[in-house]
This record gives C-alpha cells, structure tokens and sequence, in this order.
C-alpha cells in the first residue's frame, strides 16, 4: 500500500490526545474520481515544527488510532523551516495506492512521534452522478436558488462561525485537557513519590528499630568489655606487682651470684695460694731429705773415723766422744725438724682438701641459684625479699686462712624471710626482731679473739685449730 517499505511512526494514542488545529488542509474535494491521481494541499501553522519522519496518511473515516491508515506518504520538510509564517506544502497520491471502495475517508498529519497534527473533511473515491449534470431552469428557479444559495451562504458563515467557536473551545479544552494530563502526570509522579517515600519511611522505621536494637546490643556489650577492661586492669596490676616483686627478687639473686662469683674466685686465689705454699712445703721437705742423706754421710764419716781412732789416746776419745754427741744431738734435732715439717704438711694438705670440697659445694650452691632464679623469672612467683647478706669478715693476717669461715659467709648470704636458724632448725615467727634472731644464732658459734672469725660451738675441735694456726705466725 506504500511507496516505500518503511512503515511510519504510529502510536496508540486516542483522538482526546490530538491536535487537529497545527496542520490545516486546504481545498478538499467531496469526492475524487477513482483511478487518477490525487494531489493533497495543507498549511503547517506556527504551532508545528516539521520532522523529519512526519507522514500524511489517509484513513478511514470513524478511526481511533494513526496505527489504522490506509496509505501514507512522507511529508516533505519545508524549504524554509525557520520561518514564524505558515506553509503551503503538497503531497500526490499515486492512483495505484488509493482505496477503491466508495467510503468516506479523510487526509490526517502525522508527526514522528505517531501524533495526529491535523485533519481534513471526508471525502470519497467515486465517479460523478446525474446530480452534478447541468440542468436549465426557469427564472423563478434561478431567483429560488439563488435564495436558497443565500439562505446556504448565510448557513454556510454561521456554520463557519460556530466551527471557528468550536476550533477555539476545542483549543481551550485541549490546553485544558493538557494542563488536567499535566497535572494527572504529576499527581502520578507525586503518588508514585508519595509510595516510594512510604516505603523509604516504613525501611527507615524498620532500620531504626534495628537500630535500635543493635544499640541495646552495643550498650550490653560495651558494659560487658569495660567490665572486662577493669578485670584486666586489675590482672595488669596485679601482674607488675609480681613482676616487680620477681624483679627485685631477680636483683637481689643476681646480687648473690655475683657474690658468689666473687667468692668462688677468692676462694681459686687461695686455692692457688695454698697450692704455691704446698709446692714451697714439698721444695723445703725435699731439702730437709738432702740434708737428712748429708747428715747419714758425717755419719758414717764419723764411724769411719771412730773405727780409726778407736785405738788412739784417750784424749782423743774424749774428743771423739764429744763430737759424736754433737752430731747427734744435732740429727735428733734435724729428726725433730723434719717430723713438724711432716706434721705440718699433713695439715696443710687435709685444709686443702677440705678447701676444694667447700669450692665444690659453693659451685653447686651457685648453680641451684642460677636455677631458682630462672625459675622465679618464669613463673612470677611472688616471694619474700631476701635480707641483706651479711658480708664475711677478712682473714686477718693468717697464713693459710679459716677454711671454715665460707659456712658462715654463705648462710648470711643465702638468709631468706623464713627465720629458721641453720644450726638447730627452730623456727621463728615472721614478725620476730632481726636482732632477737641474731642474737639466737650468734649464741650457737665461737668468735676468734684475734680475726673475729666465727665457727660452730660443735666444731671445737676446728677453732682450736684456727687459734693454732695465729700462733704459728
């Protein structure tokens, strides 16, 4: 049915929502002859700006949407488009596309939007009939057709009139029947806000009861960790109280190793000491043997010589007599000599063993610290702060020193808050005087007049060893 095999723009927009008046149709014939051309002539008004894509259709009279049209040709677009003025435009339907029935049809401009713009009068596609034949009246004919002709022109204008006043109501409506589809838009965009902001309020209203839930669940839980806060402040304290007790307990043990240390050097000096004076001991015994061989070697000279002069004068033995007593008397003292150096080597020899059995017991005492130390580091175990250690008094001008006077060094040392008296283990209450406790342990040892070293009443034995050696010196 077209020229061309692109279909126009159309939509399902009803008659209400057209606009007949921007496009106006000019001289429409009643009805054109089938099987000829038709030519279209119409105006495009002010109102309309001419598309591209807008068409003239022919449709059938009493149609609803431009989607009904019989036949279309696209409209040409005006040479000058800006123009304020209106525009004659034509368009020519070929013959071959037009209807061939003999109902009433009607030219329509469409935009490319599927809008209806404008609309001409009906019209039919049919041959001309006896009525359009010529027919010679008479003169009374003619006055009463040129009266009737009056009477139809003055119907004519009226109608004229009343279709410019219905143009123009229809006009009013229309803008009104805009402004009411504006406004029916807006309400429906207001109702649509209206829902979506009903929703929003109704999700806003949830999430605010969510909320406020999960700020009871906050608040619950942030009671829970403050409280959990102050036990772990207090653990805290609590644990740099023990560290501090552990690293002041630490202190003091590294205090007594050190101590310890120092002794165990000083006791290697005199270990060194002892050693050099028993190698002097061995080097004076050695000569105290070559001596002895010397003196067994006057000895036989002097028998020789007896032998010799046993047969001499008696004067002479007199003289012989004398001499062998002298010598003797002097190897019984020889004899006596090296006795004491013997005696005294032994000695010297049972304070060096006894010597090395108190280093050993201060290296394992010293080791069983090291451990306890490690020990009370580790664990934050809290213990009683140790007393001060007592430091042992200086070996006053003896020759080989008190080898007992370590015992005492080491139990003023290793002293601890437990008040347990290390010779008769009594036990004394934690609030007793430093003083009364000493005074206890004091009443149990024996103090040298001369060096004011201590040592157990029950090694008496080893204090008169002691005032024995101030008396070799």
């Amino acid at each position: 049915m077209d020229e061309t095999s692109d279909e126009p723009p159309t939509s399902a927009v009803l008659l209400d929502n057209c606009h007949f008046s921007q496009v106006v149709f000019n001289n429409v014939e009643k009805f054109y002859v089938p099987g000829g051309d038709v030519t279209c002539y119409y105006t495009l008004t002010q109102n309309i700006v001419p598309r591209g894509k807008d068409w003239v259709g022919i449709f059938r009279v009493g149609w609803k949407t431009t989607r009904e049209y019989y036949t279309f040709m696209w409209a040409p677009l005006p040479s000058d488009a800006r123009s304020d003025s209106a525009v004659q435009q034509q368009i020519q339907f070929k013959a071959y596309y037009l209807p061939k029935d003999d109902e009433y049809y009607q030219f329509c401009y469409v935009d490319q939007d599927g809008v209806v713009r404008g609309a001409s009068v009906p019209f039919q596609f049919r041959a001309e009939t006896e009525d359009d034949i010529l027919v010679v009246t008479t003169q009374g004919e003619v006055e009463e057709i040129e009266l009737q002709n009056r009477n139809l022109h003055k119907e004519n204008e009226e109608l004229k009139a009343s279709c410019a006043s219905l143009q123009k109501q229809n006009i009013d409506l229309q803008e009104e029947l805009n402004k009411t589809q504006e406004l029916q838009n807006s309400f429906e965009s207001l109702r649509c806000n209206t829902e979506k902001l009903e929703l929003e309020l109704n999700s806003l209203k949830k999430e605010n009861k969510h909320l406020k839930e999960l700020d009871d669940c906050r608040e619950a839980e942030l009671h829970q960790l403050k409280e959990q806060i102050q036990n772990v402040t207090s653990d805290k304290e609590r644990l740099e109280t023990r560290l501090k007790t552990a690293l002041d307990r630490m202190d003091q043990l590294q205090s007594q190793v050190l101590n310890y240390e120092k002794e165990v050097e000083n006791l290697s000096h005199m270990d060194r000491d002892k050693t050099e004076q028993l190698e002097s001991l061995k080097e004076e015994n050695r000569q105290l043997h070559v001596t002895r061989t010397q003196q067994k070697e006057q000895n036989k000279k002097l028998g020789h010589c007896m032998e010799y002069l046993k047969g001499s004068e008696a004067k002479w033995s007199l003289c012989l007599s004398c001499c062998l007593q002298n010598g003797q008397q002097q190897n019984r003292d020889l004899m006596k000599e090296l006795e004491e150096q013997k005696r005294l080597f032994q000695i010297l020899q049972a304070k060096k063993n006894e010597a090395d059995e108190e280093n050993q017991k201060l290296r394992e005492e010293n080791d069983r610290l090291l451990r306890h130390l490690s020990q009370e580091v580790s664990s934050f175990s809290v213990v009683s702060q140790a007393q001060a250690p007592i430091p042992a008094s200086e070996v006053g001008g003896l020759l080989y020193g008190n080898p007992y006077s370590d015992f005492i060094c080491n139990y003023f040392v290793l002293q601890v808050s437990i008040r347990k008296c290390p010779i008769c283990d009594e036990v004394f209450p934690e609030d007793i005087e430093t003083s009364q406790y000493e005074v206890h342990v004091q009443s149990h040892l024996l103090e040298c007049p001369l060096c004011s070293e201590t040592f157990e009443k029950s090694n008496k034995q080893v204090f008169d060893d002691h005032i024995f050696c101030h008396g070799l010196e």
